[in-house]
């Protein structure tokens, strides 16, 4: 498999106040029955919050960007809640209401902080009526957080939705787990991994500690998997970094990896076959993170983040077969 980069697509000016820096996690979702394909995100403000938002991009052409949404689609919690300082959104789901209506689900990261590890995490749950214009919480507390696998937080969920033979709907979860923090160079440095969980509903998930890509030698950190089936195989991209340097150390920061499973929850670990790299200079050269991945005009498309986190935006690539 080899990819082919595009370039850069979009980078927040810093004109609207819930939005100055970031373009974070960049998930792509089309638009039925139009000429456009929308790319949610999230954003910074000036306290370093994190809100969700989004922009349309042509569908034809994935580098013009043809809409930039003004307003955030959700934000920050209620002070003392799990997503106090912000929502950074993972996954979102079509699926259909109570009424037959459709929803979108949208599984998200909720921040808090944290005196001695600086922030904490927790999955929570909004869900959109209007077509994934807003989004409103199903919950104010978080569907999931730390637990006796998970000992300090869980983060950036891939959901996936099988049908199965009986007529029953099988929840798939694939998500990060933070089992410890270091203390490295004075700062404190989370590691984890990705981890899988079940549900009847979506809503109530069930954990059995099960690893599906973790540490070794090198990776002490893996980013935001992103999960889909070709054929009978399950196919998992993510980002990966060691817990020292990475900030400062090209060769020690978040690069593409990859893993291959048939029944999603044993993985083999094949990074040698992601088939895309950091570049030699530019905005993805230091690194690339928090990928997301499509079938778009029959053709796998990758959204994913460069240097600073999301800091200088993000970008696409075509899977070349």
């Amino acid at each position: 498999m080899t990819w082919s980069k595009k370039g850069l697509v979009f980078k927040p000016e810093g004109t609207l106040p819930f939005s100055q820096t970031h373009a974070q996690v960049p998930f792509g979702f089309p638009l039925p029955d139009t000429n456009r394909l929308r790319v949610y995100f999230a954003t910074r403000d000036a306290q370093r919050q994190s809100a969700t938002t989004f922009v349309e991009l042509d569908a034809n052409d994935l580098s013009n960007v043809l809409y930039v949404h003004d307003k955030p689609c959700i934000r920050h919690g209620e002070v003392g809640t799990f997503d106090e300082t912000g929502v950074m959104p993972s996954w979102f789901l079509n699926v259909p209401g109570a009424d037959g209506t459709n929803e979108i689900w949208l599984y998200y990261t909720g921040w808090n902080k944290s005196e001695t590890a600086h922030y904490r995490l927790g999955i929570g749950l909004a869900i959109s009526r209007d077509g994934g214009l807003t989004f409103e919480r199903a919950y104010t507390g978080p569907l999931l957080d730390r637990y006796i696998f998970d000992q300090v937080w869980v983060a950036q969920p891939c959901v996936m939705r099988e049908p199965q033979p009986d007529g029953t709907v099988r929840w798939r979860m694939w998500y990060l787990s933070c089992t410890k923090i270091e203390l490295i160079d004075g700062h404190p440095e989370p590691f984890y991994d990705v981890k899988y969980a079940e549900s009847a509903d979506g809503i109530h998930w069930n954990r059995t500690g099960q690893v599906c890509v973790g540490y070794d030698e090198f990776t002490d950190a893996i980013g935001r998997p992103t999960v889909f089936k070709e054929g009978d195989l399950y196919k998992m991209y993510f980002s990966y970094r060691s817990a020292t340097h990475y900030r400062t150390d090209v060769e020690r920061s978040y690069r593409i990896g990859y893993a291959e499973s048939t029944d999603g929850i044993n993985w083999t670990r094949r990074d040698e076959l992601a088939g895309i790299e950091r570049s030699t200079d530019g905005w993805d050269a230091q690194m690339m993170d928090y990928c997301h991945i499509i079938e778009h005009q029959n053709r796998w498309t990758m959204f994913y983040n460069g240097n600073g986190f999301g800091a200088s935006g993000f970008g696409y690539a075509i899977r070349e077969d």
